[in-house]
């Protein structure tokens, strides 16, 4: 090789694109789009937590501002005493101490009367001037509490924007996946979506996983099934909590509500305040929760099915119980356990 010869560049290798989506398998467009599905309503919950505590925040201002106003009222109203306790001093600065007018006193028993009514007043004006500034104390601590719960209010403020916007980000990652998929593949998709249900509801029903499953329901979650039942038809909508409308949660919360017994707004928070189950001993209107996340909740009805708001562009509707991967059960009028009381040493 001459000296001075430059090499030229070896080829990149190629790359290969990744392919669209008519050439994917099915079952690989299954689990991105279940995957999708599963992010965006974890977006969801997120985001009805985030919602929900802003809505508690919202009362708590409330709260420190009504409370707020009452103490400076009552601040007011105490200068306004103070004020005149002042003026009473002023003028009557120039008369007799109680002990002087009892030695010149013609009468010692009406100087003593009027001492008494003196003391009476004297104890009246330090009453007075501990109104006073008890008061201005409480206002000051009001003032700063409400300041400190606005503050607070506006971090969660944005935390709700940020978690609307990611549910908007996952929603559009789903939209875009089956817009670009033709009929046939959309027809394929829920057929292997059916077949995969099918098949994991027969194996937890073979399995004796869920027991005799003859129970009755209590008082109280009858009426919440009933309600959810009633539901049925009614479309799916994240952040929703009905008449119209309604996500996973969001029908599990008002239904309990609506039978007298409120839970927590989100599927993670009932499972984590909502005293557990096993699912050998479900009952109808238990809480059946999904994923490891605790991202997904439905009505459990009795015989292997459940009432549950799936997902975006679906409807409230009656559902095998292995629908999604389980990850165990609630039951709302479950009294929790106790823990067990430690022997004194």
């Amino acid at each position: 090789m001459a000296a001075g010869t430059v090499l030229a560049p070896l080829p990149a290798a190629a790359v290969p694109d990744p392919p669209a989506p008519g050439q994917r398998p099915v079952a690989e467009l299954l689990t991105d789009l279940q995957t999708l599905y599963r992010e965006a309503e974890q977006a969801t919950e997120t985001y009805n937590a985030s919602e929900e505590k802003l809505r508690k925040q919202h009362s708590e201002v409330d709260r420190l501002d009504s409370a707020l106003s009452r103490a400076r009222l009552s601040l007011h109203d105490s200068r306004g005493a103070a004020g005149r306790l002042a003026r009473q001093q002023y003028q009557n600065s120039t008369a007799l101490s109680p002990y002087v007018r009892l030695l010149l006193a013609r009468d010692p028993q009406h100087a003593l009367d009027e001492g008494h009514v003196i003391g009476q007043l004297a104890r009246e004006r330090a009453e007075t001037v501990g109104r006073l500034v008890g008061n201005e104390k409480k206002s000051d601590t009001l003032a700063r509490e409400a300041r400190k719960a606005l503050d607070t209010q506006l971090t969660l403020a944005t935390g709700q924007k940020k978690a609307r916007d990611e549910v908007h980000q996952r929603l559009t990652a789903v939209e875009g996946l089956l817009a670009s998929l033709t009929p046939g593949q959309l027809t394929a998709l829920a057929n292997a979506e059916k077949a995969a249900t099918d098949n994991a509801q027969q194996k937890l029903v073979t399995s004796g996983a869920l027991g005799d499953d003859n129970r009755e329901p209590s008082r109280e979650g009858d009426r919440a099934l009933r309600y959810a039942v009633q539901q049925v038809g009614k479309p799916y909508e994240w952040g929703a909590e009905g008449p119209k409308t309604y996500d996973c949660s969001g029908l599990t919360s008002e239904a309990w509500g609506h039978a007298g017994i409120p839970i927590p707004r989100t599927s993670q928070e009932q499972w984590a305040e909502l005293p557990r189950v096993p699912l050998n001993e479900l009952r109808p209107g238990d809480l059946v929760i999904y994923f490891p996340e605790a991202t997904h909740v439905a009505l459990y009805l009795g015989a292997g099915q459940v009432v549950q708001a799936p997902r975006t562009g679906e409807k409230v509707q009656v559902s095998p119980v292995a629908s999604y991967p389980i990850l165990g059960a609630v039951r709302p009028d479950r009294a929790p356990l106790q823990a067990p009381a430690t022997e004194a040493r």
